[in-house]
């Protein structure tokens, strides 16, 4: 069991973390950007580092400086949380191959099912029921237009690579589906490095 564990994500889960951490008796190490120097996570942790800049990208996505603050701060294992690195597979064997324990799925767990349009194609191929929708990557407006009809509104936008509610959105018309479209793209790309997305059936 080890000792030490790095949070690698901020807000409410890392502080439900912190917590659960220390019932355990294990020391936490926070990390955190300019943007949330005073944030609650931060005091609740044993010790907190700065990771980077406001920016997610700068920060909590970029894998070298969470794993610098692992080593410099005396780390045995890396938690994700969710949302973040959680769902990407490269992060979770970069934690493996520095030595670190990964507190989460293995990465080849996480490449067969952290991507969602992937996943989908793999359940339907095992046989497994899933939501109606299709992947809308490089397809033609029109073509996205008609499956939502086909579809039923209301539909969801999901990031294929998301986590945490990043890039998604729930659109109840053709309007709404178009302007979402563009901004969980433009979210997608910005939190993920990946801007494929996904048309799903929504169920309030």
């Amino acid at each position: 069991m080890f000792k030490t564990v790095l949070v690698a994500n901020r807000g409410e889960i890392a502080c439900r973390i912190i917590a659960t951490a220390r019932k355990l008796g294990v020391h936490t190490i926070a990390v955190y950007s300019d943007a949330d120097v005073n944030a609650r996570h931060v005091r609740l942790a044993d010790v907190a580092y700065r990771v980077g800049a406001a920016a997610a990208a700068e920060s909590y996505l970029h894998i070298q400086s969470l794993l610098d603050v692992a080593r410099r701060s005396g780390a045995e294992a890396i938690h994700p949380g969710y949302g973040f690195l959680s769902e990407d597979a490269d992060f979770a064997q970069a934690c493996i191959d520095a030595g670190f324990t990964f507190i989460g799925p293995s990465p080849e767990a996480i490449r067969l099912m952290g991507v969602k349009d992937e996943a989908k194609r793999l359940m339907v191929g095992a046989g497994l029921p899933v939501i109606p929708g299709c992947d809308v990557l490089n397809v033609d407006l029109k073509l996205i237009l008609a499956e939502a009809r086909n579809i039923g509104y209301p539909v969801m936008i999901k990031a294929v690579a998301g986590g945490g509610g990043r890039g998604m959105r729930v659109v109840g018309d053709e309007l709404e589906l178009q302007e979402g479209l563009q901004a969980a793209r433009r979210e997608a790309m910005t939190a993920f490095g990946n801007d494929g997305l996904l048309l799903e059936k929504y169920f309030p």
